[in-house]
């Protein structure tokens, strides 16, 4: 999906960094399944615990800040500045996981259908909120509508995650996010199809 999308930018260069996002996430599913394997007794414990780093690494520490400045490189330069304090919420919040997680020992256990992590997280609740203020507050202010709807949507799945399993939210988020990758790929083909129209009809393309 990730590839996919790359291929149809269109020459839209600025959105090249949401095109390889489906690429991240799906590595990182990859990356999941070697500690499922650990856990299963499949894969060497050192592996699995590499592993697991990378994966909340990128889940914890990369996409508070990332998700944000993905957003403000799509939208037009006179909206930018309002992206700017959702930055600056996920740089704290990378901050305050990334030191979490060096200053106690984080471990993952099977859960039901899902990986439980624990990372030693104190005051969980306002640090998850700032969290979910980071990913999803860009989008919901965005003047692009698939933004828009990517931001809606999260959201919603926030509050279904919750209360199916608090304990798994991590794991099936970022898996939640590597399925939803096709909406990217979908809209950016999309796109590609609509600007590839003969140039005599612009009017039926910004219909579009």
């Amino acid at each position: 999906v990730g590839v996919d999308a790359c291929r149809h930018l269109a020459g839209r260069r600025e959105y090249l960094a949401i095109a390889a996002l489906p690429v991240a996430l799906g590595l990182h599913q990859i990356d999941e399944t070697l500690v499922w394997w650990t856990l299963q007794g499949h894969v060497p414990s050192g592996v699995g615990r590499a592993a697991m780093w990378v994966y909340l690494i990128f889940a914890m520490v990369v996409l508070p800040t990332l998700i944000p400045l993905l957003v403000m490189g799509v939208e037009p330069r006179e909206h930018r500045r309002r992206i700017v304090p959702f930055v600056a919420v996920g740089v704290v919040v990378s901050a305050v996981l990334l030191e979490t997680m060096l200053r106690h020992s984080p471990h993952a256990t099977i859960g039901s259908y899902h990986l439980s992590y624990s990372i030693g997280l104190r005051h969980g609740i306002t640090v998850i909120g700032l969290y979910i203020l980071a990913t999803c507050g860009p989008m919901l202010i965005s003047r692009n509508r698939d933004l828009l709807l990517l931001g809606v949507a999260n959201l919603v799945i926030v509050g279904v995650l919750a209360r199916l399993a608090a304990d798994g939210f991590a794991s099936l988020w970022c898996f939640y996010a590597a399925i939803v990758s096709g909406f990217i790929a979908l809209r950016l083909r999309r796109r590609a199809s609509l600007l590839s129209l003969p140039q005599s009809s612009p009017h039926s393309v910004i219909a579009k």
